[in-house]
């Protein structure tokens, strides 16, 4: 008895010891704060055999007598870009799996009273921080951003920053061992060093009723857990001076009426400029306004209901070879969706960084983020669950005030089971903790044609709790066509919005041949399969939205054949290099159509 309350007792303090180096709760809107960026060149050791923390490297230690020598050094040797993925920088690190320190110097503005923390927009995948030869905090996620706070850990001058970070692909992560597109490692957005004042505004979430068009709903948290605090909402435009006082846990909330609001749209994304006060602490916001719901079938946006004219792509500029990572890369992918005719983004598979998001908002896309539950994840695995369950909360904490984000998505070509739909409940249940105005999404790849009825069905009970269902179909490509494309009926999800959320194939730019051959890999395959697909979604009556997969040819080392380079999936309606497939075409002239009401 007395060994396991020994036990208990040793495993308690483990795990309050672990809890110091814990990721801690989100900053909101870190962009509209006082910050300086850590991004630029940094010392980097390429660590094969994960000997770096035996080593103590994050000491960073010098010689102090011609006695000593240390077999490591930040310094004179390799750098990294930060913010960038190691992988594309160096030829050697291409196909590299592993670990990586990163290490930097700074100095830190004077406090004045203020607070200080750390926040990385996205390391991927697995992370530990170091600073002046110490573990302040680790990170698990590829995607989602993560901060601690260093107010009492960081000196004035000459501060040495660490980072550990490791990409290698194992069973428990998110996503798991098998996935379609590049493992893509290192700090890949960017690092700020952020300031606050003692007390500050911790969190905010502004938007306009989920459907009433004149009320505007806020809640506003400050980081002292303290009543009677006053904070002062204006939005200038609309006349809106509103003073909120807090309760015994900090949180103010108000409901406002509001005249002559000019609703957000993709026609007209209008920002409106919001700024929050509190005794010694200001934060500024762009946030725009709209109402968004299911009624049957449809989805309405501004009580209008609306086809949604979608495309996918993943945060890698093709061109580059690389991680995706500035406002400049964000302003290229997005503007060959705009020139699609699209109005809608699906982020796949994963939540991409900031400037996406943001730009995204201005240009007027509605927005599908998801975190990447895919194939091979194990939903039988408590901590995995929770695991999932962090990352989708840090994804809806980040980008909860864009009001461009229609849709929250918890997973994407998942088997069904009892233990898939308890996890996938427990991911819908994360979202709507934080937030729940939005709507919630899933991307299947189950349904089958049943050859008594002549029908494309999909038996999936988990489609109940959904707001869209969302469906990867690949007809002509990796299915083949059980009658022409004329006489296919779906009976899919009957009384809720359908969404096709991946189709298409693959043909690598400039290869032209038989438009009827599959493995003639042409453009003009291609081109046929759109056609095919596109006069199937005209029989599916209750469909609301298509997405072709994808927009740029990306990365994979799934792929094998020459035509695919050995490395990259050719599903692109644009190639590696930018040119349009005839593919293109077609879908911007279905989307134009679309538009205009046919």
């Amino acid at each position: 008895m007395k060994t396991r309350k020994l036990l208990l007792i040793c495993l308690l303090i483990a795990s309050a010891l672990g809890s110091k180096v814990q990721a801690q709760d989100l900053l909101s809107n870190v962009y509209g704060r006082d910050f300086q960026l850590l991004n630029g060149k940094w010392g980097a050791i390429v660590d094969l055999y994960d000997q770096g923390r035996k080593m103590q490297v994050y000491k960073n230690r010098k010689p102090q007598d011609n006695k000593q020598f240390y077999e490591y050094s930040f310094e004179g040797g390799l750098t990294l870009n930060v913010p960038s993925d190691f992988n594309s920088q160096i030829p050697e690190l291409k196909f590299y799996e592993g670990t990586v320190w990163y290490g930097r110097h700074f100095d830190a503005p004077q406090a004045n009273g203020k607070r200080l923390f750390l926040y990385f927009g996205a390391v991927s995948y697995r992370s530990r921080v170091y600073l002046n030869g110490e573990e302040i905090t680790s990170h698990e996620g590829g995607f989602t951003p993560f901060q601690v706070e260093i107010t009492d850990l960081v000196k004035e001058k000459d501060n040495f920053l660490t980072v550990e970070v490791n990409n290698t692909r194992t069973t428990d992560a998110i996503p798991a061992m098998s996935f379609d597109w590049w493992n893509y490692g290192g700090i890949t957005r960017d690092v700020m060093l952020v300031s606050v004042p003692q007390t500050y505004i911790k969190d905010h979430f502004i938007q306009l009723d989920k459907t009433q068009s004149n009320l505007i709903r806020a809640k506003v948290s400050m980081s002292e857990a303290k009543p009677g605090m006053s904070v002062q909402l204006s939005i200038p435009e609309l006349g809106v001076q509103q003073v909120l006082t807090t309760d015994a846990n900090g949180t103010a909330q108000a409901t406002i009426k509001v005249k002559k609001l000019q609703r957000w749209s993709p026609d007209a994304p209008k920002l409106y400029d919001v700024t929050i006060t509190s005794n010694n602490d200001r934060i500024t916001e762009k946030i725009g306004f709209r109402n968004l719901y299911v009624k049957g079938e449809d989805i309405y946006l501004n009580d209008q209901p609306i086809f949604l004219r979608s495309v996918s792509f993943h945060e890698e500029i093709p061109q580059r070879c690389g991680r995706a990572f500035s406002e400049a890369d964000a302003t290229m992918l997005l503007s060959e969706a705009k020139d699609l005719g699209a109005n809608m983004i699906r982020l796949a598979h994963y939540p991409q960084n900031e400037y996406t998001v943001r730009l995204a908002e201005k240009m007027g896309f509605l927005l599908w983020e998801e975190i990447p539950i895919w194939q091979g994840i194990d939903f039988k695995n408590d901590a995995t669950r929770e695991k999932a369950g962090r990352m989708i909360k840090e994804m809806v904490m980040r980008d909860k005030n864009r009001c461009s984000v229609a849709f929250w998505g918890i997973a994407n070509e998942t088997a069904t089971s009892a233990p898939r739909n308890e996890f996938l409940k427990h991911m819908k249940q994360c979202c709507l903790d934080i937030d729940s105005t939005r709507l919630i999404t899933a991307a299947f790849d189950l349904v089958r044609f049943n050859r008594e009825s002549q029908n494309f069905e999909m038996n999936d009970s988990i489609i109940n709790i959904l707001d869209m269902v969302a469906i990867n179909k690949y007809m002509g490509w990796y299915h083949d066509w059980p009658l022409t494309p004329d006489k296919a009926i779906w009976n899919v999800a009957p009384g809720k919005p359908l969404f096709i959320s991946e189709f298409g194939g693959e043909a690598l730019y400039g290869k032209h041949g038989d438009a009827e051959v599959k493995s003639s890999w042409s453009e003009d395959y291609q081109a046929q399969l759109y056609l095919d697909n596109l006069e199937m979604f005209k029989h599916i009556t209750n469909l609301r939205g298509t997405s072709p997969w994808i927009l740029f040819d990306f990365r994979s080392p799934f792929r094998f054949h020459p035509y695919q380079g050995g490395e990259w999936n050719r599903k692109g309606l644009v190639s590696d290099q930018g040119q349009r497939k005839k593919a293109w075409y077609i879908m911007r002239d279905y989307y134009n159509e679309k538009k205009a009401g046919k």
